[in-house]
């Protein structure tokens, strides 16, 4: 299949990060995705190659989103860099580039082979693009919810205010709540 325009986009950092997001809360959690949903969720994000995903797969693609959850949840740019090298040194083969037999782009990749695991390819891929972030932006690439009750992470995006929540619905829930508490806590008016 030859590669069309829309491949670069599909394929970019910033869509690869927001992959990594996606497959690291759906993969985390007792009640996680299984390789149907992986496969779904993997196809909603651009991947047109068959996709025959199995429960080993999603085992060892589980303990990688683990790994890459910590980059996440590191506080400042130092840590994120640290977890980051950490991953690469232990987990990633060298910077190869390929077109995958001419189907694509020439584009980088940091797994051993076009044929790697998925476990192998999710963390190269997650981390490659985790780390051009970390490197162009000068800060962490995203966060862990701050709701006690979402355990998601989230890519930040812009140059506004630090982002605190995976998404406007935990915000919300976390400021109701917090108006309720002080309500309840204030002594009554006369």
């Amino acid at each position: 299949m030859p590669f069309t325009e829309d491949h670069s986009a599909r394929h970019s950092v910033l869509a690869t990060a927001r992959r990594t997001a996606d497959l690291i809360n759906a993969l985390a959690g007792d009640g996680a995705a299984g390789p149907e949903e992986i496969a779904a969720l993997l196809r909603a994000h651009g991947e047109t190659y068959p996709l025959d995903i199995t429960p080993g797969d999603v085992a060892g693609m589980r303990q990688a989103a683990a790994r890459l959850r910590e980059v996440f949840a590191a506080e400042d740019t130092d840590t994120a860099a640290t977890v980051l090298n950490r991953l690469l040194r232990d987990h990633t083969g060298p910077l190869r580039l390929t077109s995958h037999g001419g189907d694509t782009p020439w584009h980088p990749h940091l797994d051993s082979d076009d044929d790697a695991p998925w476990d192998e390819w999710f963390l190269a891929s997650s981390c490659m693009a985790l780390a051009v972030l970390v490197w162009d932006r000068r800060r962490p690439p995203g966060g862990v919810c701050a709701s006690p009750r979402c355990p998601n992470v989230f890519l930040a995006q812009g140059s506004g205010a630090e982002r605190r929540y995976c998404s406007r619905r935990c915000a919300t829930r976390e400021r109701v709540a917090a108006h309720r508490r002080a309500h309840a806590e204030a002594p009554p008016t006369a």
